[in-house]
């Protein structure tokens, strides 16, 4: 009789997600079910996730555009996007360095994978952003934007970002999970990721002043940076940049390689670390 995998096995952290993908229903349903619970009672519901989007966007968009003297027809347009993505982006940040803190209950007493957890996050977030679609498409259609064959490349855009938001729930929630003072360091690095990510100015007009062009390639540092523009720019119509692409990609290798390492040698320890 062949012996059983250890704990530390890789059998066992692929099992894990393997086991995670096939109860679909069940996380399918629950994010469902988050996102309804969030608007219990309230009139319109869920449509609150539009809503609230369209008035933060709106209102930084007109702002910052007043500030920068930037045209309103394309700068609105590109803060909304902008917003649809790091809202995505910066849940799965936020969420998944508690996600695992968040389900104490259901890991102690439910026998269940805990990529569970991280699928339901994901999904959860992907709704969020369905939701928060409807106002790019307003958008657009207000302010038309020059789009073309490669608005196609948002689709494995947005998949990276979603590979993404599940490996950075993967490593931090496990490291969370050990170290409590996690998250609110997190929560206090996203802000600043906010500012330092062209979400509400943009990267190609700094570069063209020379006062700051050269500070301004700085930026390229931030890694959300390059997750943002390869969505918005197939969003927009705009001119493709493919360094975003390689940089994008070659994180999501190293990111995805931690996780599954971080999964493979902690996993069986979470249950006890919550």
């Amino acid at each position: 009789m062949p012996d059983e995998p250890g704990p530390r096995s890789w059998s066992r952290a692929f099992g894990d997600l393997g086991q995670g993908w096939k109860q679909r229903p069940l996380w399918g349903y629950l994010g469902w079910q988050d996102i309804k619970q969030r608007y219990r009672r309230s009139v319109l519901g869920p449509l609150w996730i539009s809503v609230t989007m369209a008035v933060v966007a709106t209102a930084m968009g007109i702002l910052y555009g007043a500030l920068f003297g930037e045209d309103i027809a394309t700068f609105l347009p590109y803060v909304a996007t902008g917003l649809l993505i790091w809202y995505f982006v910066n849940g799965c940040i936020l969420e998944g360095s508690e996600v695992f803190i968040a389900n104490e209950g259901l890991i102690r007493f439910l026998p269940a994978p805990l990529s569970l957890h991280i699928y339901r996050l994901v999904w959860r977030q992907s709704l969020f952003f369905v939701h928060n679609l409807v106002v790019w498409l307003v958008l657009i259609v207000i302010f038309p934007q020059p789009l073309s064959w490669t608005l196609l490349l948002a689709i494995p855009a947005f998949l990276l970002l979603v590979l993404n938001g599940a490996w950075i729930s993967v490593l931090t929630g496990i490291i969370a999970t050990r170290f409590r003072d996690i998250p609110p360091i997190i929560a206090s690095l996203s802000q600043l990721l906010f500012f330092m990510t062209p979400i509400v100015w943009q990267y190609d007009t700094l570069l063209k002043n020379p006062a700051v062009a050269e500070r301004a390639r700085i930026a390229e540092l931030n890694p959300v940076m390059h997750f943002v523009e390869i969505l918005r720019q197939p969003m927009l119509g705009q001119e493709i940049a493919w360094r975003h692409w390689y940089i994008a990609g070659a994180i999501t290798v190293v990111g995805i390689a931690a996780a599954l390492v971080c999964l493979r040698n902690y996993r069986s320890r979470v249950a006890y670390w919550v």
